[in-house]
């Protein structure tokens, strides 16, 4: 869930199960698992949204029926939760590197004009914010996501 969550949020795309890792981490009586992306050519290049919601790949699905098998709504809920904000703690603390970054890609051309706009529409409708919609690069997209999540996090 969490993975899902960091994939939407940052425009990762394309995280099929060969482009993840495991990190498989004792704890004291348990074993904790943790997603890690190993591939991030696709980052805010695809236009189509549930190429960044790697729940939808069908080289995912057994991981997709381990969640559903062993998580309940409530529980998903708030996992997707403390990744968000574990993002805007890291986003906040990281703040001038994030600046950087953002004056890069707002400049840099990452995809094509239709992906952009394709990518916006769909996003304004899932987030039911026409702000998306007028995006006219994947860097004020990703802004746009990264705002919405910084947002939130200060309810």
């Amino acid at each position: 869930m969490k993975f899902n969550e960091r994939c939407f949020v940052r425009l990762l795309g394309d995280m099929r199960s060969y482009n993840f890792i495991f990190d498989i981490t004792p704890d004291f009586d348990d074993v904790q698992f943790r997603i890690r992306a190993i591939d991030f050519d696709q980052q805010f290049y695809e236009g189509k949204k549930t190429l960044y919601m790697p729940q939808f790949f069908k080289e995912n699905r057994v991981f997709v029926e381990l969640a559903m098998k062993h998580l309940n709504a409530e529980v998903v809920k708030q996992y997707q939760q403390e990744e968000r904000s574990l993002i805007a703690r890291r986003m906040k603390v990281q703040r001038h590197r994030i600046k950087d970054l953002r004056d890069v890609i707002m400049t840099d051309r990452v995809s094509f004009p239709g992906k952009i706009k394709q990518l916006g529409e769909e996003l304004a409708e899932h987030y039911r914010d026409q702000v998306f919609a007028r995006c006219t690069t994947m860097g004020e997209i990703i802004e746009r996501s990264l705002k919405r999540l910084l947002v939130g996090s200060l309810r």
